[in-house]
Formats: C-alpha cells, structure tokens, sequence
C-alpha cells in the first residue's frame, strides 16, 4: 500500500508539469499587451518597461517559464501583477470558501442521487424508474448557469425572495453562512445528482444479476438486507469511481457559479485574473486545482481496497 502511494504521489509531477506548460503557453498566446492592460492606456513607457521587467515580461517565455516553474517548485506562487500580493495565501483562503460550496454541494447530490438511483434500480421499468431516468436527464442536461439565472428569477418574482449576497464564514455565523451557499450548492448538485443518480441506477441493475445475489436471495435473507448489505456494497466502487471525478470537476467548475451568487472563492478569483490579465494568479490558481484534483482521485483509488478486500495494491 504504501509503495503505492508513493507511486502514485510521484505521478503527480509529470501531471503537474503538463498543466502549468498547458495554462502558461495558452495565457501567452491572448492577444494584447498584459502590461498595458494592467496599468492602463495613460501609462508611461518608463512604467510599462518597469512592470515588464519586474514580473520578467521581456524575457523570452521559455525563461518566464522556468522563472515561475522554479518558483512553485520551492512553494513560491510569486505575486499578483495588480496588487503585488502574495498569491499563495490568497489562493488558500479562497479554496476554503470554494471547497466547502463543493462539499455541501455533493452532498445534497448524495442525499438525492443515491437512493433514487438505488429506488429506480430495483423497480426497473416502473414509473417511479422512467421518473428517476428523466430526473437525472434533466439533471446532466440544463446548464448550471442557465439552472442559477432561472432559481433566481423564479424566487424573485414569485416568492420576492433574492439570495443574500456576499459571503460569512460557517464559524463567524453557520446559520447565515449555510443560507448563503444553499442556492448555488443546490445548482452545482443537480449535475453531479444526475450522473451519479445514473451511476447507481446502472450498478444496481448489474448487481442484482448476480449468482451471489439470486444465491442470498434463496436464503432467505431480507430484500432490505439484500438490497443494502450486498447488493449495495458491491456496486459502490463505479458510484465512488464517478463521485470522485464529479468533485474534482466541481472544484474547477465554480467559476461562473461564484461570480453569478457573488462568492469570494477560487474560482471567481481565476475569472477575475483572467479579465485583468493577471496572468500570475491564474497560473497559481489552476495549477492549485489541479494538484487538490489529483490528490482527490488517489483517495478515490485508496477506498476501492477498503471497499472490496480483494482489490490488492502491490
């Protein structure tokens, strides 16, 4: 297990290594000059030439390149272009707000997904499954974007209701702070509900197709016990398989969603720096999200054994 790790965690480099040549040479080819958008159309030639040169825009990119590579190496995301801030502190203070809008975000999706996927399972071609098949279409189907404009606009209008704006931390208020993230949470669930309603819905019907299952069965044993104790736990592994690739895609997926409900997280930090070329930031922030992405499929990949103990890491 631990040797497994270990690889595991050194194929993290090569990924990371991809990903910052990816978000570096694709941020360099925007048309426009960076220095000019950050100071402004008025600036002096003598600032423009100032800023290049701090931030080593006059270097040809393969040497910008390995200046910030270099600098992430040893834990250093450098500054921002704007306010000449440290990046890194920033980039964790703000991947607290965006994580927890994600966590709460799949766990309304379990708390749905789950046992409707599990319900439509069992009573295959019933109403209540061609029900829970069109939930789950409706789900993988409608935009987030478009879901948030529309909750929004319905609450408005019918029930004078608009989400509260801004952002308080779940110890400074819980309360408010749960208020706050519910409606957005809700609109990036109903994805993740949808693929992961489908998910369990298909590994149920596989499972259940089981000798083991028709063996239980003639036991016997309770349909409830057959249904949860057995059936259940031996589909888990392709739910866990797309719960897991579904967090980390909503983990880079908030940007839109915490700039339509007005949140301070990740992503609307990465929305901003790219308006403002803030070229430092968006390097930083992407290569963060991807790092947390990798470590996140690892932990996927480390319960498989805990989930079925025939699966061996050697």
């Amino acid at each position: 297990m631990y040797a497994y790790i270990i690889r595991r965690l050194l194929m993290v480099i090569p990924v990371l290594l991809g990903v910052s040549i990816v978000i570096f040479f694709t941020l360099r080819v925007i048309p426009g000059d960076v220095a000019q958008t950050i100071l402004g159309t008025s600036a002096t030639e003598e600032s423009l030439a100032a800023l290049r040169g701090r931030f080593g825009l006059d270097l040809p990119v393969y040497e910008q390149y390995f200046m910030w590579i270099s600098g992430i190496v040893i834990g250093d995301f450098g500054v921002s272009m704007r306010t000449g801030a440290e990046i890194l502190p920033e980039i964790i203070s703000r991947f607290a707000i965006t994580f927890e809008l994600t966590m709460l975000a799949a766990i309304i999706s379990w708390i749905v997904a789950i046992p409707l996927g599990i319900i439509a399972g069992i009573r295959r071609n019933t109403k209540t499954d061609f029900s829970v098949r069109i939930i789950s279409l409706f789900g993988v189907s409608i935009p987030n974007f478009a879901l948030a404009t529309i909750l929004i606009l319905i609450l408005s209008l019918a029930f004078n209701y608009s989400p509260p704006v801004g952002y308080v931390g779940f110890f400074a208020d819980p309360v408010t702070n749960l208020k706050i993230l519910f409606l957005p949470a809700f609109v990036l669930g109903t994805a993740m509900a949808g693929a992961v309603m489908r998910m369990t819905r298909s590994s149920i019907l596989e499972i259940l197709r089981q000798d083991f299952i028709r063996t239980v069965r003639a036991k016997g044993v309770k349909e409830r016990i057959v249904i949860f104790n057995h059936a259940f736990k031996n589909a888990l592994i392709p739910i866990l398989t797309i719960i897991g690739m579904q967090v980390g895609v909503l983990l880079g997926g908030t940007v839109i969603i915490e700039q339509i409900f007005s949140l301070p997280g990740l992503g609307q930090m990465v929305l901003t720096g790219i308006n403002q070329r803030d070229f430092t930031v968006v390097q930083g922030a992407i290569l963060f999200i991807a790092f947390v992405f990798v470590l996140i499929n690892l932990l996927v990949d480390l319960l498989y054994s805990y989930l079925d103990p025939r699966i061996k890491y050697k």
